[in-house]
């Protein structure tokens, strides 16, 4: 990795090295490894699947409006022609380019979502976004408000089996069930309260250091319904299926005190989390049983199938947290 590493330092004009690549997680659509040299570091983001570079853009500007607001994140950095992703070319023996991104290094602790002062951190967090937001214009992308119809499932379903994957009868048990179910809440969303926010605000997007908590991984910003995203953190901050109303409640009145104005309503509102776990799952399964990505890929996305399906939504934790937080008002 050392040619990578000193060719990702040149194009970002980071000076002579030594400079060394360390891999460090693997993500949906990502590879991150931490860039060191010069008694520095850098967190480099390889994109494995292709790159928007509108996208880039969209979450370069969203995240210097966060940090205007005092929402620390990891700088965007561009490269020497000031574009925020670049391109690099095809290492020896490969078959295409990479696109990368880099990043500070961050050094801090995972955050912990039953911690009362990080969910007050959250809670004004999310509602300075959705107020910088305002006045979105465009549609979310599908992704947030559709999700497969059933002769998608079956047709995966069927090749799943056919290629002999252990988690084929668990895929099908959930397509007979969770995914009829949550699927009949999932609808486009209205004009009135759409935003452009973050739209993967989860706790493990989070690391604490000693002058704060950072907000991470702004790959996905875009439009969104901020009473859907809201309905959706609400779940994921509480503890999914097994929700503490207390941390729910807590949350949302941080929320409203920074001046935060979604409300939850009821199951329609977590159409983006019922959305995006549906649609996960397809894309997850697809790429597992896909013979044009590389066998890692095809074990981690199988992994990634089986987490989701041991931990989808569970609509009667729903109903517990909406009645919850309407009280909140």
């Amino acid at each position: 990795m050392h040619d990578t590493a000193d060719l990702v330092a040149d194009t970002y004009a980071l000076g002579a090295g030594p400079w060394t690549m360390t891999p460090i997680t693997r993500g949906a659509l990502g590879q991150i490894w931490r860039l060191s040299g010069n008694g520095s570091s850098w967190a480099i983001k390889e994109l494995l699947f292709g790159c928007d570079e509108e996208q880039v853009d969209r979450e370069a500007a969203l995240r210097q409006a966060a940090e205007d607001l005092g929402i620390a994140s990891p700088r965007l950095f561009p490269n020497r022609h000031g574009a925020h992703v670049s391109q690099l070319a095809a290492s020896s023996g490969g078959s295409t380019a990479s696109y990368v991104k880099l990043y500070d290094w961050i050094d801090g602790t995972k955050a912990d979502p039953s911690d009362p002062e990080i969910l007050d951190w959250f809670g004004r967090a999310m509602a300075l976004l959705h107020t910088a937001g305002e006045g979105a214009s465009g549609a979310p992308d599908p992704w947030y408000e559709q999700c497969p119809q059933d002769t998608d499932w079956k047709k995966l379903h069927k090749e799943v089996q056919q290629a002999g994957l252990e988690w084929a009868d668990q895929l099908g048990r959930f397509i007979a069930t969770s995914a009829t179910e949550l699927a009949r809440w999932v609808s486009p969303s209205g004009s009135g309260d759409l935003v452009t926010s973050h739209l993967d605000l989860q706790p493990q997007n989070v690391l604490v250091r000693t002058d704060g908590p950072v907000l991470l991984d702004w790959d996905n910003a875009g439009t969104i319904s901020a009473e859907r995203e809201l309905a959706k953190a609400l779940y994921v901050w509480s503890g999914g299926s097994e929700a503490n109303t207390d941390s729910a409640r807590r949350l949302m009145r941080a929320y409203r005190r920074a001046g935060g104005r979604a409300a939850v309503k009821g199951p329609d509102s977590f159409s983006m989390l019922f959305a995006t776990d549906l649609n996960y799952v397809r894309v997850q399964a697809e790429c597992a049983i896909d013979p044009a990505v590389t066998p890692a890929q095809r074990e981690f996305a199988g992994n990634q199938v089986v987490t989701t399906l041991n931990s989808l939504p569970d609509l009667s934790a729903i109903a517990r947290l909406t009645a919850a937080v309407e009280a909140v008002g």
